[in-house]
């Protein structure tokens, strides 16, 4: 009788290993505001005890699976409604603002009303340059950052949202249903913003988030996909369409 040994694992092949994830700016201007994403990890914590939560294998799992954007600016900002009308956004800030008034809405804008989910819900937007990028197969969740406890909540919740970024890397927006408009949004720069989350096809792989080049092929490739919601409504019925433009490889590690 014959026998076979095998040395291979079968966990062995190119989607085994951490899950590559780039992330990258899509604009250089003013980026020395924008915080590199960091994954979330209370390292100052009690570990004397055997039983701290601080040393359970399901939290320090939940956490390392999130990786935080801080906020990049000061904003203090209210609601109103001119004398026709029309809602539009406060500097509550004023002359003591950290952005100025003519670049505010460069950043921040109110979501035209029609568009709103709940007529009494405002919706604001801020514009980031965070975008992600892998070369598998990964979905990308955008959630609040529940870890984190602010002491004054905030007056609403943020826009969350799921889809694939090996097809369709976007630039993420901090997107804000505004429940309580009577009561301004207050952000800091350098709290945390959103969360991300991602997922490839075996869960128990974990995440390696790598600074991205941004190549000439992802730059075209962007470009090629960006905007289009502007035209089309269900964007995620062009993936296939993406598919067959995106180069078999996008994510190429930034030079130190």
């Amino acid at each position: 009788m014959q026998i076979n040994i095998s040395f291979d694992r079968p966990e062995d092949g190119p989607n085994s290993g951490p899950i590559s994830v780039g992330w990258f700016l899509t604009s250089d201007k003013g980026a020395v505001l924008y915080d590199p994403p960091e994954r979330v990890s209370f390292r100052q914590t009690n570990r004397s005890h055997a039983k701290s939560a601080a040393r359970c294998p399901g939290v320090i799992q939940l956490e390392s699976r999130y990786f935080m954007v801080k906020c990049p600016f000061d904003l203090h900002i209210g609601f109103g409604r001119d004398d026709k009308g029309k809602a539009h956004l406060v500097n509550r800030a004023g002359a003591g603002s950290t952005i100025r008034s003519n670049k505010l809405g460069e950043v921040l804008t109110l979501v035209n009303e029609a568009e709103w989910r709940y007529p009494d819900r405002p919706t604001v937007q801020l514009s980031l340059p965070y975008c992600f990028i892998a070369d598998e197969t990964v979905f990308l969740t955008q959630l609040s950052p529940f870890l984190h406890y602010r002491r004054e909540a905030l007056p609403g919740t943020i826009f969350g949202g799921r889809f694939p970024i090996n097809v369709w890397p976007r630039p993420l927006m901090w997107a804000f249903e505004w429940h309580e408009p009577e009561r301004d949004i207050i952000l800091k720069r350098g709290e945390p913003l959103f969360y991300c989350q991602f997922e490839g096809t075996a869960p128990d792989r974990p995440v390696q988030l790598i600074e991205a080049a941004r190549t000439p092929e992802l730059q075209t490739y962007l470009e090629q996909i960006g905007g289009v919601v502007n035209y089309v409504n269900h964007t995620f019925g062009l993936f296939k369409a993406a598919e067959a433009l995106r180069p078999a490889r996008l994510l190429q590690k930034k030079d130190d």
